[in-house]
């Protein structure tokens, strides 16, 4: 069986996005292949690699890249997590399924460096509970 392609988009391919594609690869392993891209490339929010650091997700290996046009065009599932990309994700192939989760953008945040880390980790949070579902399902085997 073909690993289902997962592309997560956000903006700036920073924050959601990366936090989006760690947890996928936390919960997905060798199941399914996982990528993000952004609008723009911001590169990796040290606080969101903070975040994940703290909750045993490692992105140190990964990078802020534009969206790539060829990937989303092969993926299986194209997910937005902020607004922006919605609006701007380039059109799709039928085959390609759009989804939209949208959060909100942690590296807005304000206040004490202690309640803008809290957002990151609601975020983060949020985000996992969202993807671990969305594997489950996606690598549940088909029932017999």
């Amino acid at each position: 069986m073909k690993k289902p392609v997962v592309y997560f988009i956000c903006t700036g391919n920073s924050c959601r996005s990366q936090m989006a594609e760690g947890w996928a690869r936390h919960f997905g392993g060798d199941k399914v292949t996982v990528l993000s891209g952004g609008i723009e490339a911001h590169g990796l929010n040290p606080r969101a690699m903070q975040v994940m650091e703290e909750a045993g997700v490692d992105m140190s290996n990964h990078s802020s890249d534009l969206i790539d046009n060829d990937v989303l065009n092969k993926s299986d599932y194209a997910i937005t997590l902020c607004g922006d990309a919605y609006d701007k994700c380039p059109v799709t192939p039928p085959h390609v399924k759009r989804m939209h989760w949208g959060y909100e953008d942690p590296a807005r945040a304000t206040g004490t460096e202690e309640e803008i880390m809290d957002k990151f980790r609601e975020v983060r949070d949020a985000i996992r509970d969202r993807v671990r579902e969305f594997i489950v399902e996606l690598t549940k085997e088909p029932q017999a």
